[in-house]
C-alpha cells in the first residue's frame, strides 16, 4: 500500500508531499492542471520510463520519493530474499532521480537499485490500469489471460506453456538431427580416419622420440667424446684429478695452521668425488655396445610419420595429440546422440503430455467459464446495461495452431440488446460500453487476486459513463476500496463523490506556472465536486445536487 508521495521538481510540482488513504483515492482537477502528475510520480517509482521532459524547467534534477506499508506482504519479502536485499522494517522506501539529460537513478530502502529490480518490485507494489484498457478487450489473448486469471488456473496454464516449450525444443532438436543426419555420420567417419592415423603416437611423446633418435644417431661419436673427457679428467699427471689431487694434499697440510685451508680440504674432497663420479659414468658411456639400427629405423619412422600428420593436419607434431584428444571428444559426443528414431519418441512422449495437459486446461476453462460470463453480464446490468449478455466462446484450433495457451482459441461473446444474436466483442460494443467492460473485468480481476494486495491505478476511469452510471461506478470504486488500495483520475463528480479521499490538482499562475496538490474535504470538496457537475458558474442549485450526492454515498457506506 502507498502511504505517501514527495515530489520535487517534477513538471510543474516544485516540491510537494502527500498522504494518502488505504482505501478509495481520487485524483480531479481542470484540464491541464496536471491529475497525471501523480500517477506519473508513482509509475516512476515502479520502474516507468524516466524522461528528461518531467525535470521543472530550469532545474537540474527531479526527484520522487515513494514509501509504501508492506505489512504482511509476502510476495514483498519473497522478492528482497531472492535479490538477496535485507528487508528489516514493514516500510519500503523508493527513490528515483531524474537527472536533465534524461538519465535516472533509483534506490530501494537506501540501497542503489537497477531498473529491472525496480520494475519486478513494482509489479508487485502497484498496478496500472490504462485508460485505453477497453482496447485491450479487442485481443483475443487478453481475453484468455484475463478468464485463466479470473478462474484462477495460474498452475495448470502454466504447466501447459511449459509443456508446449518442451515439445518445441525436442521437435527442433530432431529436425536439426535429422537434417544433419548425412552431415552426421561424414564426420564421424572422418574422425575416426584421423584417430586412426595417428594411433601409433598416441602412446609417445614426439619429443623424446626426437631426443633418443639424435642421440643414438651420433652414439659412435659421442662415445669417442667420453673417452677424451676421461682422458683429461683421470689419465695422466696433468689431468684434473692429479692437478685436484695436489691441491688437496697441500690444503691437508696446513689445514690445523688455517681454517681456510681446512675448509678447501673439504671442498677439494667433495670435488674429487663428484669427479670420480663423473669418470665412472663417462667411462660406462664409452664402453657400451654401438646403436641398434632397428631401434633407429623405429625411431626414424615415428618421426616420419609425426612430421607427415602435423603437415596433413595443419599443426605441429608437439599439437598432434592434443589434436587428436579434441576429435576422440567431439566423436564421442556425435555417438553419444540418440539416432532418429530415439529423438523421434521422446517428441512424441512431449506431445502427448502438452496434449494431456493442454486439454485439462481446456476442461477446466469450459468449467468456469458459464459462471464468470454471467457474473460479467450481472455486473454490467448495474451500469447501464441492464440486457447485457455474455458467453465464451471455444474454438478449436488446427493442430499447426497449438501453442502454449491451449488447443482451443477463446472469444468473448456479447450482446447488448434483447432479441440481437451474439457476436465478438470488438464487432458489437461500442466505445461507452467496451470501456465499462473493461472496468468490471478489472475490478473482477482485481477481486481474486486480493492477497497480493497491489495499490490499483485506474486511469481516466470514467471514460464513456455518465450521469447515474458513473454513480455506480463510484460504488463499484468505493466496495473495492474497503478491500485494497486504489487510485483513480476521473471528470466525473459522481465517481469523485465515491471516494474515500479527494486530492485535487489545481494551477497558479505566477512569474512560473506551478500546480499544487491539496486533499480537499467539506466545503473545498462540495466545491470541487459542484464544477465538475456544472461547469463554470457554480449555483447554490448545483451545490445542492452534490450535497445530495455526499449524502447518497454516505447511506451506501452506513447500509
Amino acid at each position: 500500500m502507498l502511504t505517501a508521495l514527495t515530489l520535487d521538481n517534477l513538471a510543474l510540482i516544485k516540491h510537494h508531499e502527500i498522504i494518502f488513504d488505504e482505501r478509495f483515492n481520487v485524483i480531479t482537477g481542470e484540464t491541464g492542471a496536471g491529475k497525471s502528475l501523480i500517477l506519473d510520480a508513482l509509475s516512476l517509482c515502479v520502474g516507468g520510463r524516466a524522461d528528461a521532459g518531467m525535470v521543472r524547467f530550469g532545474e537540474s534534477e527531479a526527484s520522487v520519493f515513494g514509501e509504501f506499508d508492506i505489512t504482511d506482504n509476502d510476495k514483498v519479502s519473497q522478492w528482497f530474499a531472492e535479490h538477496e536485499r535485507e528487508l528489516e522494517e514493514d516500510t519500503l522506501l523508493i527513490r528515483r532521480k531524474i537527472s536533465a539529460n534524461g538519465r535516472s537513478k533509483s534506490w530501494i530502502n537506501g540501497v542503489p537499485a537497477s531498473l529491472s529490480e525496480l520494475k519486478s518490485l513494482g509489479s508487485i507494489l502497484v498496478n496500472i490500469h490504462s485508460q485505453h484498457a477497453g482496447l485491450e478487450l479487442l485481443k483475443p489473448q487478453f481475453v484468455i489471460d484475463w478468464l485463466d486469471d479470473v478462474g484462477g488456473l495460474h498452475a495448470l496454464k502454466s504447466a501447459t506453456k511449459d509443456a508446449f516449450g518442451t515439445y518445441q525444443r525436442l521437435k527442433k532438436e530432431a529436425d536439426d538431427a535429422r537434417a544433419m543426419s548425412t552431415q552426421r555420420a561424414d564426420r564421424m567417419a572422418l574422425l575416426s580416419s584421423r584417430l586412426s592415423d595417428i594411433e601409433p603416437l598416441m602412446a609417445v611423446d614426439i619429443s623424446e622420440i626426437e631426443q633418443e633418435y639424435d642421440e643414438l644417431s651420433n652414439l659412435e661419436n659421442l662415445m669417442q667424446s667420453a673417452v677424451q673427457a676421461v682422458t683429461h679428467l683421470d689419465n695422466d699427471e696433468m689431468s684434473v684429478s692429479g692437478l685436484l689431487a695436489r691441491s688437496l694434499k697441500i690444503c691437508d697440510n696446513l689445514s690445523d695452521k688455517s681454517r681456510v685451508f681446512a675448509e678447501c680440504s673439504e671442498l677439494l674432497t667433495q670435488a674429487s668425488e663428484q669427479i670420480d663420479d663423473a669418470v665412472a659414468r663417462l667411462v660406462d658411456y664409452a664402453e657400451q655396445s654401438l646403436p641398434d639400427e632397428e631401434r633407429l629405423d623405429e625411431l626414424n619412422n615415428l618421426m616420419g610419420l609425426a612430421h607427415r600428420l602435423a603437415k596433413k593436419y595443419h599443426t605441429t607434431t608437439d599439437e598432434l595429440t592434443a589434436q587428436a584428444g579434441q576429435w576422440q571428444a567431439e566423436l564421442d559426443k556425435l555417438e553419444s546422440l540418440p539416432d532418429n528414431e530415439t529423438m523421434d519418441e521422446q517428441v512424441a512422449v512431449a506431445w502427448d503430455k502438452y496434449v494431456s495437459v493442454a486439454d485439462k486446461l481446456h476442461h477446466e476453462r469450459t468449467k468456469i467459464a458459464p459462471q464468470i460470463a454471467d457474473e460479467l453480464a450481472h455486473r454490467l446490468s448495474a451500469l447501464a446495461l441492464p440486457n447485457a449478455s455474455c458467453v465464451f466462446e471455444f474454438s478449436p484450433k488446427e493442430t499447426h495452431q497449438y501453442g502454449g495457451s491451449g488447443m482451443f482459441d477463446i472469444a468473448l461473446m456479447f450482446s447488448a440488446n434483447v432479441g440481437m444474436p451474439m457476436q465478438p466483442l470488438h464487432k458489437v460494443a461500442s466505445g461507452g460500453e467496451l470501456s465499462r467492460m473493461a472496468l468490471i473485468m478489472q475490478v473482477m480481476s482485481a477481486g481474486v487476486n486480493q492477497e497480493t494486495r497491489p495499490t490499483l491505478v485506474f486511469d481516466e476511469v470514467d471514460v464513456g459513463i455518465s450521469g447515474g452510471t458513473a454513480q455506480v461506478v463510484g460504488e463499484l470504486l468505493r466496495s473495492l476500496g474497503d478491500h485494497q488500495q486504489l487510485f483513480a483520475i476521473t471528470h466525473q463528480a459522481q465517481v469523485a463523490a465515491a471516494a474515500h479521499r479527494h486530492i485535487l490538482v489545481h494551477k497558479e499562475h505566477g512569474e512560473q506556472t506551478m500546480s499544487y496538490l491539496s486533499i480537499i474535504t467539506g466545503d473545498r470538496q462540495i466545491d470541487e465536486l459542484a464544477r465538475m457537475s456544472g461547469g463554470v458558474n457554480i449555483t447554490e442549485a448545483t451545490r445542492a445536487h452534490v450535497k445530495g450526492l455526499l449524502d447518497d454515498i454516505n447511506k451506501v457506506k452506513m447500509q
